[in-house]
């Protein structure tokens, strides 16, 4: 279901019936609402635990191109640089889980900015903030998502950021630097979005 849900983009919602519509409906608020079965002593805050949940659910609300991985025992590698604050959180929520059904995901936390074009999820952590535009521009046009946390990322270039107004973790989508990236984002997706910047409108921020 999920693969029915989110590899066929916005067609599938468009046509499905009722009971297929509903079922990728709660698809998409388990996107949120996934309980974190962490290790009771992970001293993670709930914030980080929050934003690994969404890390982990993303690249399943994405339509990626056909090539994405050149070898069929290449593992989906989600790379953090910058301050690591997810614990074990980020690999617990990931640990056995596959990518089309035979990638299986992988987390690395990566120092050179030159690393994150083998990633295809790329998160930058708030502490690199002053080199938003430095660390994007590596991986211009490549096919890796770029996760943020601050308003910033997202007028960098970034494909998604995370926000927290009153306290409540939500986050934004950046549609110019996504059909830039070759990726698609799925509706379901996009409906549980707080902010979403259209193609159009973020091109004309950049002129």
């Amino acid at each position: 279901m999920l693969a029915r849900c989110y590899n066929s983009g916005y067609s599938l919602w468009a046509s499905a019936s009722p009971r297929t519509a509903v079922l990728c409906l709660l698809q998409a608020i388990a996107l949120v609402l996934y309980p974190l079965a962490l290790h009771a002593q992970d001293p993670v805050s709930s914030e980080y635990r929050a934003k690994a949940n969404y890390i982990s659910k993303f690249p399943s609300f994405v339509e990626w191109p056909a090539d994405v991985l050149d070898s069929p025992r290449a593992p989906f590698l989600i790379c953090v640089i910058g301050d690591y604050p997810f614990g074990i959180s980020l690999s617990q929520l990931v640990y056995g889980t596959t990518f089309r059904s035979h990638h299986y995901y992988d987390v690395r936390r990566i120092h050179n900015p030159q690393e994150s074009r083998s990633c295809q999820l790329l998160f930058v952590s708030k502490s690199e903030r002053n080199r938003y535009s430095q660390l994007l521009e590596i991986v211009r046009d490549q096919t890796i998502l770029t996760v943020g946390e601050t308003p910033e990322f997202l007028d960098a270039g970034g494909i998604i950021t995370f926000s927290m107004p009153a306290d409540t973790l939500q986050f934004d989508v950046n549609l110019a630097a996504a059909s830039k990236a070759h990726l698609k984002m799925s509706l379901q997706l996009l409906t549980l979005a707080r902010r979403v910047v259209p193609a159009t409108v973020a091109e004309a921020a950049k002129s």
